[in-house]
C-alpha cells in the first residue's frame, strides 16, 4: 500500500514553543498544535542557551521541536540562530517554510536559490520603532525590501499593513490575516489577591516600556490626580540603563503598581478579567496580540488613537492622542461603569466576529495547503 505523505511545514524566526516570550511565539504554539491536529506535519525550530552547541529533536504535543543551542544570547545569538535553522531547514525534505518576521529576511535568497517555497509573516513596520539605533533601522529596513523580494507570498496582520507591504509587491502577493486570541470567560480572582488587587479596582498597562508604547503619557496622565484606584503596569524596567524606564517611574504615583514581566497565563488571564480599564498605548505595529487578548477577556480599552488600534477595536474603545488627552479621558470615564459595561460588551462582539483563533488558523490552513500544493512542481 502506498504511504499517503503529510503536509510537511517548517516554522522559523521564533523563539520555540510552548511560549513564554511574546505574541509570535504564542501564534506558533496555536498554529502547530492546529495544524499538527489537521494531519500537518510540524517542525518548529527553538533557540535555547547552553554553554554547548548542539542540535536536539524531540516532540511536544505532536509537534517536532528543533532546538538549537548555543552559549549566545543576544542580538548575535539571534541572528546566529536564524542562520542556523534556515541551513538546517534547507537540508530537510521539502516542504513550505513559514517565517515569522523579516529581521533576517536575506536568508530568504538561499530559499529562492533552492528552491524552496517560503512565506512570510511580515510582522509590523520594524523598522520605524524609536527603540532602534539609525544602524539598526537600516539593517531592518533592508531586510524588509529582502522579505518581501525574496518571499513567495506575504502575511500582513492588519490591512494597514498590507497596504505598506503594497508599496514593495504587488497586492496579489499579500494575504491578511490577523492575530488571533481564546476567549476567557472567566477566571479565578486568587491571582490577583497575591498582589493585594480587588477585582474592578484596578486597570492595566502590558507592554515593553519603549516610548512608541506611551507609558509615560499613560501613567502620568493617571498619576497627576489622586484616583482612588490601581493602575497595573506588566512588563521589564530597567533605569540603572534606560533614561526612559527611569523617566517613567518616576513619574508613577503611590497608586501605580509595577508587577516585572508575568508570562504565567492563569495569571495573565486573571489581571485582564477582572481589571476595570485596558490601557494600550501602542503606536506603531498591526493587529497587536495584547490588544486581541484584551478584547478576549472582554475588557474595556483605552487606547492611543490610530489607524491599528482603530481597526481592531473600531468605536468600543476610549481614544486618547497625547497626555492630556489621555488624563482627560481618565478624568471622565475611569469611574462610568455604565460606560465600562457597554465596552465590554461590545469588544466581547468585535473578538467573536474577528479574532477568534478557529477562524484565524482555518485560514492559514488554507492558504498554507494552497502553497504546498505547488511543492512537487518546484
Amino acid at each position: 500500500m502506498m504511504k499517503i505523505l503529510k503536509n510537511r511545514l517548517y516554522i522559523l524566526g521564533t523563539r520555540g514553543i510552548p511560549a513564554s516570550h511574546g505574541g509570535f511565539e504564542t501564534f506558533a504554539e496555536h498554529l502547530s498544535v492546529y495544524l499538527t491536529q489537521n494531519g500537518w506535519d510540524i517542525y518548529i525550530y527553538c533557540q535555547e542557551k547552553s554553554e554547548i552547541f548542539k542540535i536536539v529533536n524531540d516532540s511536544w504535543q505532536g509537534v517536532h521541536r528543533i532546538i538549537i543551542q548555543s552559549k549566545f544570547d543576544s542580538t548575535f545569538g539571534t541572528i546566529l540562530f536564524d542562520i542556523l535553522s534556515s541551513i538546517h531547514c534547507l537540508l530537510q525534505k521539502k516542504g513550505v517554510v513559514l517565517t515569522l518576521g523579516y529581521n533576517t529576511a536575506f536568508l530568504g535568497l538561499f530559499y529562492r536559490i533552492f528552491n524552496v517555497i517560503n512565506i512570510t509573516n511580515m510582522d509590523g513596520i520594524e523598522w520605524r520603532r524609536s527603540k532602534w539605533r539609525l544602524h539598526e533601522k537600516i539593517w531592518l529596513w533592508i531586510n524588509e525590501r529582502l522579505g518581501c523580494l525574496c518571499s513567495n507570498h506575504l502575511i500582513a496582520d492588519h490591512p494597514a499593513i498590507a497596504t505598506h507591504l503594497a508599496t514593495r509587491v504587488d497586492s496579489n502577493k499579500i494575504t491578511m490575516i490577523p492575530y488571533g486570541g481564546d476567549e476567557v470567560i472567566s477566571a479565578d480572582s486568587k491571582h490577583i489577591k497575591q498582589y493585594g488587587l480587588i477585582p474592578n479596582e484596578y486597570s492595566i498597562i502590558i507592554a515593553r516600556p519603549e516610548p512608541e508604547n506611551s507609558l509615560l503619557e499613560m501613567i502620568s496622565a493617571f498619576s497627576i490626580s489622586r484616583r482612588e484606584h490601581r493602575l497595573v503596569v506588566l512588563g521589564n524596567f530597567h533605569p540603572e540603563v534606560s533614561p526612559y524606564h527611569e523617566a517613567v517611574l518616576k513619574a508613577a504615583s503611590d497608586e501605580v503598581l509595577f508587577l516585572g514581566a508575568i508570562y504565567d497565563k492563569p495569571i495573565i488571564h486573571s489581571l485582564r478579567f477582572h481589571c476595570r480599564y485596558y490601557f494600550h498605548g501602542h503606536q506603531v505595529g498591526g493587529t497587536n496580540p495584547s490588544l486581541v487578548e484584551a478584547l478576549a477577556a472582554g475588557c474595556a480599552v483605552i487606547a492611543h488613537d490610530n489607524v491599528f488600534n482603530r481597526w481592531v477595536t473600531g468605536d468600543t474603545a476610549l481614544y486618547f492622542s497625547d497626555m492630556k488627552d489621555c488624563k482627560n479621558v481618565i478624568d471622565i470615564f475611569l469611574h462610568n461603569n455604565h460606560k465600562i459595561n457597554a465596552l465590554k460588551i461590545h469588544n466581547k462582539k468585535i473578538f467573536h466576529d474577528l479574532f477568534e483563533w478557529k477562524f484565524i488558523l482555518n485560514q492559514y490552513n488554507q492558504l498554507l495547503s494552497y502553497w504546498h500544493s505547488k511543492v512537487k512542481h518546484t
